[in-house]
C-alpha cells in the first residue's frame, strides 16, 4: 500500500534539468554545466576549511550571529535583517513555506529559474507563469498577472538559465504593482557578475520597502558551491519568519569558516569578475562566428541556440560529452533548442570551441 502525500501539489513537481551526465561513455573532464566558478574559492578560504575540519565533531551553532554581522559589514547592511541558509535555494524554499499555501499564487516569468515553481507546488500554491520577451521577463506581463491571490512575485535578476536582467527602473515598476500583503522576492545569485550600468543592486529596494526580500549566495562568484551557504536580506518580520522555519544547525562549521575568509578576500572576487567579463565576451564572439545565437548575458554562463541543418541541442550535448565536456540542457519546451554553457577557464573554453567547430563543421 502506498501512502498519499499530505500535500497534493508535491505530485506536480518534475525534474527541470536534462543532460550533463556522461551518457556518451567518456569521463567528463571539463565541467561547464552547473554555473560554478572555475576560479574556485579564495586560497585563504580553502585554508580556513582545512583548519576548521579539526572540529567536525561539533555542531556550528548560531550561524546568523556569526555570519550576519560580517555580511552586513561587507555590504553595508543591517545584520538584524540578514539570515543564513543552505544556499539561496534553501531560503527560497523557506519563503515559499512561510508565505504560500492553498488558494495563494506565486507569479514568475515562464522561463525563469525553473526550480522555483516546485517550491510553490510543495505548499499547494498555484504558479502563474508569465510569457517572457526573448527570455527577458515581461514587466507588463508580470504586472498584469498580479491578483488578490498573489503572495509572492518572484524575480531572478539576473535570470537563470537565460542570463538576462531587468533594469532598476523595471524592477521598481513591478514593485509598485505588488500588493502590500505580497512579497517581491529578488533572487540575486549572479549580481556580482553584472556590468550593466542600469542594473540596481537588490539591497537598495529592500532598504526602501516593507515587502521586498533579496536572496544571495556564496556559490557563484565566491566559488563556494560545495559549501552550500546563502543569505537573505529583508524586512525584520520577514526575516523572523524565515528564521523560525530554519533547520536547527543550517550550515557546517567548515562552510562558515570558508565564508568568513572569503568575505575578507575581495581582491579574489575582483579578479574573478574581471576574468569572467573577458571570458564572456570572448566566448560570445566565438560562438557567433559559428552562426549560433547567443542570448546576451550578465552572468557567468551563456544560453546558446543550436539551429543547424544536421545537429540539435541534444545531439550537440551528446557530442560534447564524447569530448569529455559537460554542458546543460533543460526540460522546459522553450529550451528545447538551447544549451547553457558555464564560463570556465580560457583553456577549457578553447577546448569547447575546438569541439564545437569539429561538431558543427561536419568533422564528426
Amino acid at each position: 500500500m502506498s501512502i498519499t502525500p499530505a500535500k497534493s501539489g508535491i505530485q506536480r513537481i518534475k525534474p527541470h534539468m536534462v543532460g550533463g551526465s556522461a551518457k556518451a561513455g567518456k569521463p567528463v573532464g571539463v565541467f561547464l554545466n552547473s554555473n560554478e566558478s572555475a576560479y574556485g574559492a579564495s586560497p585563504s578560504a580553502l585554508e580556513a576549511v582545512r583548519s576548521a575540519a579539526s572540529g567536525l565533531e561539533r555542531y556550528f551553532e548560531f550561524a546568523d550571529d556569526h555570519l550576519a554581522p560580517l555580511i552586513g559589514q561587507q555590504f553595508g547592511l543591517n545584520p538584524a535583517q540578514i539570515t543564513i541558509g543552505q544556499g539561496s535555494d534553501d531560503l527560497l524554499a523557506r519563503l515559499a513555506r512561510g508565505y504560500l499555501g492553498p488558494g495563494t499564487e506565486l507569479v514568475r516569468t515562464a522561463n525563469g529559474y525553473l526550480k522555483v515553481p516546485n517550491y510553490a507546488y510543495a505548499n499547494d500554491a498555484e504558479v502563474i507563469s508569465v510569457p517572457d520577451e526573448g527570455f527577458k521577463p515581461s514587466v507588463d506581463g508580470i504586472i498584469a498577472a498580479i491578483s488578490e491571490k498573489t503572495r509572492i512575485v518572484y524575480l531572478a535578476n539576473p535570470e537563470n538559465p537565460a542570463g538576462t536582467y531587468l533594469t532598476g527602473e523595471e524592477v521598481r515598476r513591478i514593485h509598485a504593482a505588488t500588493p502590500e500583503n505580497a512579497l517581491l522576492v529578488l533572487d540575486c545569485a549572479y549580481e556580482e557578475y553584472v556590468d550593466a550600468l542600469d542594473y540596481e543592486p537588490g539591497e537598495i529596494l529592500v532598504g526602501e520597502a516593507d515587502n521586498v526580500v533579496m536572496c544571495r549566495t556564496f556559490s557563484k562568484i565566491y566559488g563556494l558551491a560545495g559549501a552550500r551557504v546563502g543569505w537573505a536580506y529583508g524586512p525584520l518580520d520577514v526575516i523572523d519568519t524565515v528564521k523560525r522555519i530554519a533547520l536547527t544547525f543550517p550550515i557546517a562549521s567548515t562552510s562558515a569558516a570558508a565564508v568568513r575568509s572569503a568575505l575578507l578576500d575581495q581582491e579574489h572576487i575582483r579578479n574573478v569578475y574581471t576574468e569572467n567579463l573577458k571570458n564572456r565576451k570572448w566566448l560570445t564572439e566565438e560562438l557567433e562566428k559559428l552562426g549560433l545565437e547567443v542570448v546576451p548575458s550578465q552572468t557567468n554562463f551563456l544560453l546558446v541556440r543550436v539551429e543547424h541543418a544536421e545537429h540539435t541541442a541534444e545531439s550537440v550535448d551528446l557530442a560534447l560529452q564524447a569530448h569529455g565536456i559537460a554542458i546543460r540542457r533543460f526540460a522546459a519546451p522553450a529550451y528545447r533548442d538551447y544549451i547553457r554553457i558555464t564560463l570556465g577557464f580560457p583553456h577549457e573554453l578553447r577546448k569547447l570551441m575546438d569541439a564545437m567547430n569539429s561538431i558543427l563543421k561536419g568533422a564528426e
